[in-house]
């Protein structure tokens, strides 16, 4: 029995492929930038939100989901189609389309962010005096 095969071609490519640059990028050390028009993931500043439900009426896949009387605001991740029609659709522009990849979801999560009630600050009672003509009309 003979072997049709070399040792010198396969000793060839294997030296090859050692000294060579590597196809693909190490990804946790290189990041490539993202491409014109990516979409990447919804952020969210919840500072400015009056939550109006707005973007949650016009989701598509209800990946969105608003309280008003609890000031929450949840977005579902793995039901978004990152269609960008609650950014469009935001008055307040607190809705924002990142083109950053979003980090990986080992589970289904929903981002929750809840604004924390604050009171309006107390007013001070001032007394004003009555003009002048007033003032002596009483006496």
């Amino acid at each position: 029995m003979s072997w049709s095969w070399s040792i010198q071609p396969i000793s060839s490519l294997v030296t090859r492929s050692a000294l060579a640059k590597p196809a693909t990028r190490l990804y946790p050390a290189e990041r490539r930038t993202p491409y014109a028009r990516t979409r990447g993931h919804i952020e969210f500043r919840i500072d400015t939100c009056n939550f109006c439900t707005i973007c949650a009426h016009k989701c598509p896949t209800q990946a969105i989901q608003v309280s008003k009387l609890d000031k929450t605001w949840a977005i579902d991740h793995s039901r978004c189609i990152l269609c960008s029609i609650c950014v469009e659709d935001c008055r307040e522009g607190c809705i924002t389309l990142s083109p950053l990849p979003c980090p990986p979801m080992r589970a289904k999560e929903v981002l929750t962010f809840r604004q924390e009630h604050t009171p309006p600050p107390a007013r001070e009672t001032v007394t004003v005096a009555p003009p002048e003509g007033e003032r002596r009309a009483r006496e």
